[in-house]
């Protein structure tokens, strides 16, 4: 029987860590802050704005939201972020993704003072996590996998662990993460092209499944008592719920949790970690900003 890593008790814990940090640093004369900007009326990223402004308010993080009409041309956007850069007040800088189409979403992201990028994906910050430099700011999503495996009393030294998905925003430092000093894991990292997927994950201790497709990964890929992080959030069509839809990640978890030793659900298992580690981050770029300019 798999034991089911709660992502929700977990983040809770970081988040109680957070409160802590948020009055140590107002101790300091440091108020942190955090301003996300939303580009245009994308439902999800409404929701998710909303959950961020909301912990920032409960943890005392002062937070800035700004929403821009989704007309709002690239000059506009980065002006917005170049006066961000140059706010005291504000530690942490997060745009929201993805932004309308006519926005080239790197080039955002490269405006934004490496100092004050909390989504860690500011070259300088991808640079030094490949460096193992703790001034830099992990991505948040990796950051709460690495948290949640930690949680669960995961060993991860000598472990073979395959990362399945090489995006920027999971999988590339995600496999950084589990080869770093500490962690010390034997990683593989796959994708939807590699060949015979199925064949290497079976060879996994630690499956990380970052892929973007519901259900890719099916019981018969998995070897007994494997650990399985599902990072996947996708809508599959379901009549019998009120909304038409229900969630599902990228593990067919009724299939792999019985031959896992432990395995996070969807939702309840990774997702609540994210906002948990923005948080951390954002606390992270106080303490440093603060110390930079006290």
């Amino acid at each position: 029987m798999s034991s089911v890593i709660d992502g929700k008790s977990v983040a809770a814990t970081v988040l109680e860590e957070c409160r802590a940090e948020v009055l140590e640093l107002k101790a300091r004369g440091i108020n942190p802050g955090l301003a996300v900007v939303l580009v245009g009326e994308d439902p999800a990223s409404q929701v998710y704005v909303g959950s961020k402004v909301r912990t920032c308010g409960d943890l005392g993080i002062h937070s800035q939201k700004i929403v821009l009409p989704a007309s709002t041309s690239q000059e506009e956007l980065v002006a917005v972020v170049r006066e961000l850069n140059a706010d005291p007040s504000i530690h942490g800088i997060l745009v929201q993704s993805p932004p309308p189409k006519h926005i080239d979403e790197e080039a955002v992201v490269r405006a934004i003072d490496p100092r004050k990028d909390v989504d860690g994906f500011h070259p300088e910050n991808v640079a030094k996590l490949a460096l193992e430099d703790k001034t830099g700011f992990v991505p948040c999503t990796p950051a709460g996998c690495m948290r949640l495996l930690a949680a669960a009393g995961v060993k991860t030294a000598g472990a073979e662990a395959v990362v399945i998905g090489r995006s920027m925003i999971v999988g590339k430092p995600m496999a950084l993460l589990l080869m770093a000093k500490g962690s010390d894991a034997t990683v593989t990292v796959a994708h939807s092209r590699s060949h015979d997927l199925p064949a290497i994950c079976r060879r996994a201790d630690i499956i990380i499944a970052a892929v973007g497709r519901p259900e890719m990964v099916k019981g018969d890929w998995i070897k007994d008592g494997a650990v399985v992080i599902d990072v996947g959030i996708n809508r599959i069509e379901d009549p019998s719920k009120k909304s038409g839809y229900r969630l599902v990640g990228d593990v067919a978890y009724d299939e792999v949790a019985p031959k896992c030793s432990a395995i996070t659900p969807v939702p309840g298992g990774v997702g609540p970690m994210t906002i948990a580690l923005l948080m951390k981050n954002t606390l992270q770029a106080a303490r440093q900003l603060g110390s930079a300019t006290s």
